[in-house]
């Protein structure tokens, strides 16, 4: 992965070099005595030069060392040793040396040349050597020039590059913040579209996974909006029926006489309580949607056999088997998932043969917990199965009574607890329902 973090901290690091970089050539300014002395190429390692000359080959080759330094750069040299007595003539005339020491005595009047020293200790004799340069400021300043020339030049090319490469990376930073903001706004006025973020998810670096996971979450708020709007209209369908017939009754009351009023009421009656089980089904399925406060353990062989005798209770006709491991337990929430499991249970006794039991279980395999609901009736056909789940949606053989919203409440509290609802037919006959939650929500204890 190519990280911005690497990007940015190469920038600052970059920067830091560059700022070394002047900061010592500041230094070297600051302190040109020895900047001089280092870099000047007439000075550089002269005291060794001359001294080696001088102990090997006596004052003439050393004397014209430094009369042929005068003539290439125009530097003088005095050489004086512990006394300071000269050792040669050097190339210092006396009258300069008389105007120098009239100028050091009127400290308002500058001397036309730079006066620098250098001592030097010959690791043969072990003598000291004191030698005086003297540099005219024409020469100095000339040397200056062509001194600082390179490394102004390689500081102007680094604060170029670095430029060139914090523009790189401000606008590695910029340009797909640009592209996710306007992401957001297409996203918040509902004119998404996910291929609006393909070139920026084929990104390597953290900007990439951001707009591969927005896309997802584009995608699924997408999705979700058009459940939304799916379920309103399916809301508007289901609720004209009873309403319809409700008028229509109502209608028959009005014109009818007492004794057709007293036909029409178990009919009012039973209209009103359709709708009122639809209604409660539509904010059922709407309330999974809530916050519901913090999980807590739930006991499931106790709520199995719970449902188990209320199911019971309902339908004579019916009997509910509880296979489940004593002492699991799954962290969620009681109420939701009770009511998930009434309705596969309502669901299971519509379609279960008499004289067979439904059977209701609970079990661990590998590091999911399955809670299975298992009629032995004619199962549903393979094509209309990855369409069980949908609010109002309702097999086109089925004709039990219900509004479609049993399975679909079941789904979106299986996913409330993180995991979902797997619908099949059983090899051996019938259908299957299972709320399938990972491990970590249901764990066996004692």
């Amino acid at each position: 992965m190519r990280s911005l973090f690497w990007r940015i901290l190469a920038s600052f690091w970059l920067a830091i070099a560059l700022v070394a970089g002047l900061s010592i050539l500041l230094g070297h300014m600051l302190n040109q005595d020895a900047w001089i002395l280092s870099r000047h190429p007439g000075l550089h390692k002269l005291p060794e030069k001359w001294t080696t000359l001088y102990e090997e080959q006596g004052e003439g080759p050393a004397q014209a060392f430094l009369q042929n330094l005068k003539r290439k750069y125009h530097i003088d040299v005095q050489v004086l040793n512990d006394s300071g007595e000269a050792v040669i003539p050097g190339t210092f005339p006396p009258r300069a040396a008389a105007f120098e020491a009239r100028q050091q005595k009127d400290d308002e009047r500058p001397l036309p040349w730079r006066r620098l020293t250098a001592e030097y200790t010959s690791p043969k004799t072990s003598e000291t050597y004191l030698l005086i340069y003297r540099i005219p400021h024409p020469e100095l300043d000339a040397w200056h020039r062509e001194s600082l020339l390179w490394p102004l030049s390689a500081l102007g090319i680094a604060l170029v590059v670095l430029t060139l490469f914090s523009l790189f990376v401000t606008l590695s930073i910029t340009r797909p913040l640009s592209r996710l903001r306007g992401a957001v706004h297409d996203l918040g006025q509902t004119t998404y579209q996910q291929n609006s973020l393909a070139q920026l998810a084929n990104r390597r670096d953290e900007f990439g996974v951001l707009a591969n996971d927005f896309n997802r979450m584009g995608a699924r708020l997408q999705s979700l909006i058009g459940s939304q709007r799916q379920l309103l209209r399916d809301v508007s369908h289901e609720l004209r029926s009873p309403l319809a017939r409700l008028r229509i009754a109502l209608a028959l009351a009005e014109r009818g006489g007492p004794a057709e009023r007293e036909k029409l009421w178990p009919r009012l009656t039973r209209e009103c309580d359709r709708l009122e089980e639809l209604i409660s089904e539509i904010l059922a399925l709407a309330r999974l949607d809530a916050d519901m406060g913090d999980a807590t353990p739930v006991d499931l062989p106790g709520l199995l056999y719970h449902l188990k005798a209320e199911t019971e209770l309902s339908s004579n006709d019916q009997t509910v088997s509880v296979d489940a491991q004593s002492g699991i337990q799954l962290q969620g929430w009681p109420n939701v998932l009770e009511r998930a499991l009434d309705n596969l249970l309502r669901n299971a006794v519509r379609f279960n043969p008499s004289g067979k039991p439904i059977e209701l279980s609970a079990r661990n395999e590998d590091a999911m917990l399955f809670i299975s609901v298992r009629d032995q009736g004619p199962g549903v056909s393979e094509e209309h199965l990855a369409q069980l789940g949908e609010p109002f949606y309702r097999a086109p053989n089925q004709t039990a009574p219900g509004y479609g919203l049993g399975l679909a409440i079941a789904k979106r509290a299986a996913e409330k607890h993180g995991g979902s609802l797997v619908l099949e037919n059983h090899p051996q006959g019938g259908f299957i329902a299972s709320i399938v939650v990972p491990r970590d929500t249901g764990t066996a204890v004692g």
